[in-house]
């Protein structure tokens, strides 16, 4: 199957921002890339990308006072298929873990695994196995915290997610990654797309959406605590230890989000690949919008 995805994203500055921007997909990814794809600025400033140390993809640059667009739109290949299911995936002893999944063993920004590793063990510590470990938390996490776009807070850890027991995908994310780190499965935070392709559409509008993964197996798995169940046609942007990593923008000055729209479709088979926008004959518009936030 054949996706359409994209953002338009727009932010007001006061005076010059530093920016890195995480919102390119993963390299992982990008061989399934069949159309457009390219951010587009306006106004046209220049930018730099680099890879992190996750091997994510950022782009750097420099706001100038005033708005400044952000937008993208791509096709994307897909397999169609849901996220894999393995029951047969095993617990890997920590002795022969790889050692670049050593690093999401440990406690991080969000993921405070000092505060939950009793609660973990006390809950977890009789499941046998590797999946059935990592879907028994995904269980709990899913029952224990409440979904609201309203409970939407940028400092919530995992424990108090796990106490408050609201919030959003991230929050979901970041316990369960916690609570598998607690019991030394490595866990890494996904962020990405995920549209509403199999199942019914959410009303609500479309955002990035966060996941995580488990290493067992020998191997990666794709869990997601807060649907719960596989889902189809997602495309991961960065992966990290937590949403620290993975900040879809990070400025370094004082910003006003105006605009933020992303979108996930399944490209039909009669409809026509999309064209990237054509920023310079939006230009007119951009400084209508800019005046009217003045």
């Amino acid at each position: 199957m054949k996706i359409r995805a994209g953002y338009d994203i727009a932010f007001k500055c006061l005076q010059d921002v530093p920016m890195v921007l995480m919102l390119t997909v993963h390299p992982s990814r990008r061989p399934d890339i069949v159309a457009g794809h390219a951010l587009r600025v306006s106004p046209k400033v220049r930018t730099k990308d680099y890879i992190d140390a996750f091997g994510n993809v950022c782009t750097r640059l420099v706001a100038p006072p005033g708005l400044i667009e952000l937008r993208s739109e791509f096709v994307i290949e897909d397999s169609g298929l849901p996220d894999a299911v393995a029951p047969e995936a095993a617990r890997v002893p920590l002795d022969e873990l790889p050692d670049d999944a050593l690093v999401y063993l440990l406690g991080s920004r969000y993921c405070d695994t000092q505060h939950l590793t009793d609660l973990a063990w006390s809950t977890f510590g009789h499941v046998d196995g590797g999946w059935q470990l990592v879907q028994s938390i995904c269980d709990y996490v899913h029952d224990r915290i409440r979904f609201g776009y309203r409970f939407a807070r940028n400092d919530r850890t995992a424990s108090q997610g796990h106490d408050e027991r609201v919030g959003v995908c991230r929050d979901f994310a970041h316990l369960a990654v916690a609570l598998c780190r607690c019991m030394n499965i490595p866990a890494r935070y996904c962020t990405g797309y995920l549209g509403d392709i199999g199942v019914p559409a959410d009303p609500a509008p479309m955002d990035f959406s966060a996941w995580f993964e488990a290493y067992i197996g020998g191997r990666w798995y794709t869990f997601d605590a807060r649907h719960n169940h596989p889902r189809i046609g997602r495309i991961v942007i960065a992966r990290g230890r937590d949403a620290a990593d993975v900040a879809i923008s990070t400025t370094f000055g004082p910003t006003e989000l105006v605009r933020f729209k992303v979108m996930t479709d399944e490209v039909r088979t009669a409809e026509r690949f999309p064209l990237q926008p054509d920023i310079d004959v939006k230009q007119d518009r951009t400084t209508q919008f800019a005046a009217a936030t003045d």
